[in-house]
């Protein structure tokens, strides 16, 4: 039995189609000999019983009416049942109906009259013989098995190729596929579920081309983004080696700064696996979210006070959010920081805090180069860049919006950016305000 199941998994589906087709018409012919030849007989003589019982019921509605005559006449002319008075039925010496007929079936019924005498009738339904008719049968079903098998065979070759050859050609798209040809297209036509996994797949395919895409940018960008501070920590470090008495505070404050750079882009890169994957959970707690807005852009200011930017905050008045601070001071930090790589030469950044209805937005604002309209809507994917030609961020790791995009998800808020080429852009986002 697992032999005849596994040799049915390995069969082509065309040779399954073809196989359940022909067996269907195979099972449908035995039907229709069974019936039509061996059962014949017994059939017919079911049915006569069944009209045996039709007319005792039809004679019992009619058995006190002036219509008695014209029914028991109607039976005998339609029917060929005929009733007679049980007295004149003698099985040894059956009237001259009963030797007329070759086979008879009877069935005897007492009757109760207006009177409320009684009286005993017999209905005779003649059996006709159905040799001659089994035979005509007979001569038909063979005719018609060959057109039927022939027709049946036809049928499930022409229906089994048109259902497999569009899966096969899918089917040898996809292994072509699998082996990272992401250009691969699938082309179907003909049954709509067919022509659906088409486009499925086609849009699968080209997903994986941009994932791909943007794998080997990522490892390009990371790969450019360790060199650097590794080279520089390398050699500021042998520096250190060759001229001990040399070594200043600059010196280690580089090796720092390049050092917790390095960490940064570690963790964004951590933080990014771990949120997709599902591992990195939130801890919602009721906080002041504007307090802890005003410590961060404090921090921001503290690092990039060398650098003189001008980051200016605005709120209206204190609110509290019941959402996980650690992970929502990460998306504003990183809002920030990405601000402060695109914000132009004025290096003016402005964070906004509009508290309105039952929601908190905040809005992060810069003035530099702006993003162009054809790549708003990409910009929040993994490891997208609108500027194809890397650049090392001048604080961050360049990978924020990604992550900004995964918190604010798992805290069911929205988020978006406005921006215009060569005005700058505004990036924020709207939570739910723990009243």
């Amino acid at each position: 039995m697992d032999w005849g199941i596994d040799l049915m998994d390995k069969l082509k589906l065309q040779w399954k189609i073809f196989g359940f087709l022909l067996g269907f018409c195979v099972l449908l012919l035995a039907m229709l000999w069974l019936f039509q030849t061996v059962l014949l007989s017994d059939m017919y003589k079911f049915v006569r019983k069944v009209e045996i019982d039709k007319a005792i019921s039809l004679v019992e509605r009619n058995i006190n009416s002036m219509e008695l005559e014209n029914v028991l006449y109607e039976l005998e002319l339609t029917n060929e049942i005929t009733v007679r008075p049980t007295k004149d039925f003698n099985p040894s010496a059956p009237p001259d109906l009963v030797h007329r007929m070759p086979e008879t079936i009877t069935k005897t019924k007492n009757f109760t009259l207006d009177d409320g005498s009684q009286i005993s009738l017999t209905f005779y339904a003649k059996i006709t013989p159905v040799d001659a008719t089994v035979s005509t049968l007979q001569k038909q079903l063979y005719i018609i098995t060959i057109f039927m098998v022939i027709l049946a065979t036809l049928l499930a070759v022409i229906i089994s190729k048109r259902i497999s050859t569009p899966i096969e050609r899918i089917n040898r798209s996809a292994k072509t596929l699998a082996k990272g040809d992401y250009e691969t297209e699938f082309h179907a036509r003909g049954f709509l579920e067919i022509c659906e996994l088409s486009d499925t797949l086609n849009k699968a395919a080209l997903e994986l081309s941009k994932v791909e895409r943007h794998r080997r940018e990522l490892m390009a960008n990371i790969s450019h983004d360790l060199r650097t501070p590794l080279a520089l920590i390398f050699s500021y470090a042998e520096m250190m080696s060759d001229f001990p008495n040399e070594i200043t505070a600059e010196h280690s404050q580089i090796i720092m700064d390049e050092a917790r750079r390095l960490t940064s882009l570690v963790n964004d890169v951590l933080d990014i696996s771990n949120i997709e994957m599902g591992m990195d959970k939130i801890n919602k707690s009721h906080y002041n979210f504007t307090k802890s807005l005003i410590k961060t852009v404090e921090r921001i200011r503290e690092l990039t006070k060398t650098e003189q930017y001008n980051i200016e905050l605005i709120y209206d008045r204190e609110i509290f959010l019941l959402a996980d601070e650690v992970k929502i001071t990460q998306t504003i930090y990183n809002l920030i920081l990405n601000a402060i790589t695109h914000c132009g030469g004025d290096k003016a950044i402005i964070v906004r805090q509009i508290a309105k209805d039952n929601f908190v937005r905040i809005e992060v604002m810069d003035h530099g180069e702006g993003i162009d309209d054809a790549d708003l809507p990409y910009i929040w994917e993994r490891y997208y860049k609108v500027d194809k030609k890397h650049k090392r961020p001048i604080v961050g790791t360049g990978l924020g919006l990604s992550i900004v995009k995964k918190i604010i998800e798992m805290h069911d808020g929205s988020y978006g950016v406005e921006s215009q080429l060569g005005k700058g852009s505004n990036f924020w986002f709207e939570l739910k305000i723990k009243q």
